[in-house]
């Protein structure tokens, strides 16, 4: 099967757009004509460098939907013709985290920091037969793509392409920052600090757990006036902005919740946000940071005194087999905004373009529609 995809070379880079050839499925999996593929900040940080390659060529993409085209012999959960959304991080239902309800924590996710497909062959190559990583295992940066059948969910054929890529990572993950990781209650008050694809969705996870104050950071005008449609209760440009408001509503004490989904985390930003929440409050991370980057800065006394609480947050805290099919339920209930989302929609050519959108915040998750 040929395929185009954007295709990473070096670090830093920009993507290209590659012919490639996609193998027949194996066994164990699953042929996927991609329709629509989000376009994360994740790999953004690969063609800056602030995030590695295992393998070049590379093929970027992690949140995307499609139309299964073939299946291995082994394949039980989906057949062609299915519509599925990827999933970044594989479950294997028999591992510790599987068996315990953290999917999200599978043993095979250490897959996805492999080369290509870790011990298997590729499954892509370019026309010269040189094997291509995919991002995540997944690549959906590619009009087709082969990935394990763990990598997969189905869902209904009648949820729009454009907004079931984003359950393929973002929307989880900043919804599951809130409701799991950040535990927040009815009454809280919750900061969000970047309010991109993963930030926003944090937004709508604090309003609909009954937080009362939904306050969104971000420096981007077109972001904070955005935020207030998915829920914000007030908007600022950067946390010391904010503070004067976060210590009026609650009594000078900290925010209940800070949850950081900002596009590259520091030292110096984890810092801050630590010291926006209260005695017991909780700061949740779903920001990636430069690796070998560490340590934040804070008062050593503090932890055990004040007894706050640094919580990671991987996919939201949550099995994605459990959330993409809840999630999207709620959105066909009226109850999760996914079209809002989408501010602009771009040819796979565009994909440079689309992440300079990004990086001048004038859009929240624009997405690649995918042509064939």
């Amino acid at each position: 099967m040929k395929s185009h995809a954007a295709v990473l070379w070096e670090q830093p880079g920009k993507w290209q757009i590659e012919e490639v050839e996609v193998r027949d499925p194996g066994p164990g999996d699953v042929q996927i004509r991609i329709e629509a593929a989000g376009l994360c900040h994740s790999d953004y940080a690969f063609a800056t460098g602030d995030s590695p390659v295992q393998y070049f060529p590379w093929i970027g993409g992690h949140e995307g939907a499609g139309v299964v085209t073939a299946v291995g012999s082994d394949v039980k959960s989906v057949e062609v013709g299915d519509h599925v959304v990827t999933i970044f991080i594989p479950s294997c239902g028999r591992c510790r985290w599987c068996a315990s309800g953290q999917g999200n924590l599978c043993d095979e996710g250490a897959r996805i920091m492999a080369l290509g497909a870790g011990e298997e062959q590729f499954r892509i190559h370019t026309t010269s037969g040189q094997g291509v990583g995919q991002t995540a295992l997944l690549g959906t940066f590619s009009q087709y793509t082969c990935v394990p059948e763990q990598s997969v969910i189905k869902i209904d054929k009648d949820i729009p392409f454009t907004s079931a890529c984003l359950v393929a990572c973002g929307v989880p993950t900043g919804w599951g920052a809130a409701v799991n990781a950040g535990a927040v209650q009815p009454g809280d008050v919750v900061v969000v600090l970047g309010t991109g694809g993963i930030g926003m969705n944090s937004v709508q996870g604090a309003r609909h757990a009954g937080a009362s104050h939904v306050i969104a950071v971000d420096p981007s005008p077109f972001k904070r006036e955005q935020a207030v449609k998915f829920g914000a209760t007030e908007t600022f440009a950067s946390l010391d902005d904010a503070a004067e408001r976060i210590a009026h509503l609650t009594n000078g004490q900290g925010a209940d919740a800070t949850l950081v989904s900002v596009g590259l985390l520091t030292s110096k930003i984890a810092g801050k946000a630590l010291d926006s929440v209260r005695k017991a409050g909780t700061l949740v991370i779903t920001s990636l940071g430069r690796g070998g980057d560490a340590g934040i800065p804070a008062d050593l006394m503090m932890y055990a005194l004040y007894q706050k609480r640094i919580q990671g947050s991987l996919f939201g805290a949550q099995a994605p087999a459990l959330a993409v099919p809840r999630l999207l339920q709620m959105y066909k209930d009226g109850q999760l905004k996914l079209d809002e989302l989408v501010t602009r929609t771009y040819s796979l050519d565009q994909v440079n373009e689309a992440y300079e959108d990004v990086e001048a915040g004038t859009v929240i998750r624009p997405v690649i529609e995918m042509t064939h």
